[in-house]
């Protein structure tokens, strides 16, 4: 199983942007969307039909042009959850699951607190909310491949600057150490099993030509349960393909 992970920052602009095509040569089983700031019935779904993915999963946030993630796929899962079943943490559209088998694959777009404080004790609320979320699903699910857009540099080699972003909003100590936690009590962060190597990001501020100076942040990760410890063949980061001010990462189970 081939998943990619994709911050499109609006689906529609993505799609304008040669999206599909992407997709169609891809090679992916599962894509994991976040941030698609649509509706549904606002895009063409027969576009993904060709492209091969036929089952098309939404779920929006109630602020039209907001967050939102999708899941995509060449078979159909054997069950599909959307959000986290709890009206207060469902209105932004944050969480949606598919069920493949005793395989449950997770396409998550964890909140931002770059926009003040009161968001930043959101976020940090949230975060514990999730923890609590994805430790009850374990009993129930324990094989979980959590994609997405994680808002959060784990370590400085994630980061292209950790000096002076000490203090900003996704690598703060606080974030970093639940991150740290949140992997050490049952997952795997696919990417650096295989790639140690540092300058290796999948965000990119709009401003000051960061792309092309390479000046990013690892943000977005595949987390698999540590139960696929023999079973990650390969993981990386796509840092090549421009839809969005993110790029696709993957991994191969």
């Amino acid at each position: 199983m081939r998943i990619i992970s994709y911050n499109v920052n609006g689906i529609r602009s993505a799609m304008s942007k040669g999206l599909v095509d992407f997709m169609q040569s891809s090679g992916a089983d599962v894509f994991c969307f976040q941030e698609t700031k649509a509706l549904q019935n606002q895009v063409e779904p027969y576009l993904f039909d060709v492209a091969g993915y036929p089952h098309q999963y939404w779920f929006s946030a109630e602020k039209k042009g907001y967050s939102g993630v999708a899941i995509f796929c060449k078979q159909k899962p054997d069950h599909i959850s959307y959000g986290f079943n709890d009206p207060a943490y469902d209105n932004e559209g944050r969480i949606i699951r598919a069920d493949f088998g005793d395989i449950s694959v997770i396409s998550v777009y964890m909140p931002s607190g770059s926009s003040g404080d009161e968001r930043q004790a959101y976020k940090m609320k949230w975060l514990k909310f999730f923890t609590d979320y994805i430790h009850q699903l374990q009993k129930e699910r324990p094989h979980l491949i959590i994609c997405g857009d994680y808002n959060i540099c784990h370590k400085p080699i994630d980061i292209h600057d950790p000096i002076s972003n000490k203090n900003s909003s996704g690598f703060l100590p606080e974030e970093r150490d639940w991150l740290d936690q949140f992997i050490t009590n049952g997952f795997i962060d696919t990417f650096r099993v295989f790639n140690p190597e540092p300058h290796q990001y999948s965000w990119w501020s709009y401003r000051a030509n960061a792309r092309n100076n390479n000046k990013g942040w690892r943000i977005d990760y595949c987390l698999a349960s540590d139960h696929f410890t023999n079973q990650v063949k390969d993981a990386g980061i796509m840092q090549e393909i421009k839809h969005s001010d993110h790029c696709p990462v993957w991994v191969e189970i």
